[in-house]
């Protein structure tokens, strides 16, 4: 999951706002055959990227488990994983929808310019005339660029154009300033 060139691209999404501890970086979606395996959607870029961090941690209900992947590949739009200890499909069946989220400190430092998407939900949006758009809720890829929905009086879809859109991020005050108008 690497930070894209001036973007917010690296796909780790979180709800809160700065250096959280972890990181969503993909979703439990099935049981894969009967031996233990899942498939497993990838949220980082590249999908097989998820394969090179350690310790992942499923969260699903409130509760939390972490768990070492044993072996995993590319299968598809998916991966599939066999956990260390869990040798049958209704032990991996219990993890389906589960969150997977990684240790912050595994991800590398994004370069000047660069952001990882989970720094950027939860930012106060400004626009360079004082008015305040809402927050980050999300972020979203259309080829084109990337897309923050920004959730305030109502929602507004705000391209990631840096910088003729995306003026400014200030990561420390836990703000962005956007050249755009608030009634589109």
């Amino acid at each position: 999951m690497s930070p894209a060139q001036e973007g917010s691209s690296g796909n780790g999404s979180s709800k809160s706002v700065g250096h959280q501890d972890n990181i969503l970086v993909g979703k439990i979606a099935s049981p894969f055959g009967v031996r233990g395996w899942t498939k497993v959607v990838s949220f980082t870029e590249p999908g097989t990227g998820l394969l090179e961090y350690s310790g992942w941690s499923l969260r699903l209900g409130g509760k939390t488990k972490t768990v070492q992947v044993e072996q995993g590949r590319e299968h598809g739009k998916f991966l599939v994983v066999k956990f260390r200890d869990i040798d049958d499909r209704d032990q991996v069946a219990l993890f389906t929808n589960a969150e997977i989220e990684v240790s912050r400190d595994q991800f590398p430092e994004a370069e000047a310019g660069s952001y990882y998407w989970a720094d950027l939900i939860g930012l106060r949006v400004i626009t360079v005339k004082g008015t305040d758009l809402g927050i980050v809720e999300s972020l979203f890829e259309t080829g084109a660029n990337d897309v923050m929905v920004v959730q305030g009086d109502r929602e507004r879809l705000v391209p990631w154009i840096m910088p003729d859109v995306v003026t400014v991020v200030d990561l420390e005050a836990g703000r962005l300033t956007v050249d755009w108008d608030p009634d589109f």
